[in-house]
């Protein structure tokens, strides 16, 4: 068993430090005082500027881009408080890079998921806290425990608030996964908001053929709410979009995620797109000035914060779903 002190010390990391002090707001706790940054030729660099002896140490930092420093500051982070007496670390995470490289979909592809929770493991963090896995089954590449918050309550929330459930009939919305793969965690946001369930179904019928998007379930007419974990280019989710306009006749579409990694022509393909909102929660940040005016987020470091103060008093987290 882990022996720790009844203090709780949160740091950060260079991706989310408006995350972390938001958590340390929320705990009214003090930031932990540390300065993160690189040597000329690149190497991370960790200094702690005030004692964690035997403390409850809490480290906030999504791997996100640039993927590798953001990994590297936090095994560093971790191992500078392991070697300073911590008395329990854990990692919040609130964006897990590298979770889509959780099996081999071809010979001799490496499992990346697999290696970063041995390397997390192996730095010495003692747990982690994490947001909406890419796939659930990651939990179990942890020999630490593993919290896993979900992120379709902060949707519910925001959802039901903006189309009120008695000023709407509920036969007029509908919820979309974009692809086959996302549908139990679409069956589960539907199953909330009391609304039906849709899937876009795409796939190739020849070699050096256009993709055929199939739409299976009724959208004819209907408000849909595309929601799937995470949008890295945008390619997939707003070819969805299109199919439920085109091809299956919806009235409009909206779009949730909780993982905003938007690479490349992301943007502009949200902008472009038959999407009227684009939202995300802020486990990734975005930058200053979005270069697309239908994207927005919502705030989870309270979410986070609620958690890590359960976390520490031993009680369960069940409650914040």
């Amino acid at each position: 068993m882990v022996a720790y002190e009844d203090i709780i010390k949160v740091f950060c990391g260079n991706s989310s430090p408006s995350f972390a002090k938001t958590i340390c707001q929320e705990l009214q706790v003090e930031m932990g005082k540390s300065t993160v940054t690189t040597f000329a030729d690149g190497e991370a660099s960790v200094s702690l500027e005030e004692t964690v002896r035997n403390a409850d140490v809490f480290l906030v930092q999504s791997t996100c881009k640039p993927v590798n420093d953001r990994l590297m500051e936090l095994l560093v982070m971790i191992d500078a408080c392991r070697r300073a007496s911590a008395g329990r670390i854990t990692a919040v995470i609130p964006y897990f890079g590298y979770a889509r490289q959780d099996r081999k979909a071809k010979s001799r592809d490496p499992i990346s998921a697999k290696l970063v929770a041995n390397m997390i493991t192996a730095a010495g963090a003692d747990r982690v806290l994490t947001m909406d896995l890419h796939a659930a089954q990651i939990q179990g590449f942890f020999d630490i425990p593993v919290d896993h918050l979900l992120g379709n309550p902060s949707f519910v929330k925001y959802y039901l608030s903006k189309f009120p459930e008695d000023q709407f009939n509920h036969d007029e919305f509908v919820v979309v996964s974009p692809d086959v793969g996302s549908v139990a965690r679409a069956r589960a946001f539907a199953a909330k908001v009391h609304m039906g369930l849709a899937i876009v179904d795409k796939r190739r019928q020849k070699a050096n053929e256009c993709e055929v998007m199939n739409v299976v379930g009724d959208v004819k007419g209907k408000t849909c709410l595309l929601y799937d974990d995470l949008v890295d280019t945008a390619g997939s989710l707003c070819n969805a979009a299109k199919a439920l306009v085109e091809v299956g006749g919806a009235k409009e579409v909206y779009a949730c995620a909780t993982h905003g990694v938007l690479s490349g022509p992301a943007y502009q393909r949200i902008q472009d797109s038959y999407i009227q909102e684009m939202v995300f929660l802020n486990t990734i940040p975005l930058p200053e000035n979005v270069p697309c005016d239908k994207i927005r987020q919502l705030d989870v470091a309270p979410i986070f914060a609620r958690a890590i103060s359960h976390i520490h008093g031993g009680t369960s987290i069940a409650d914040l779903f």
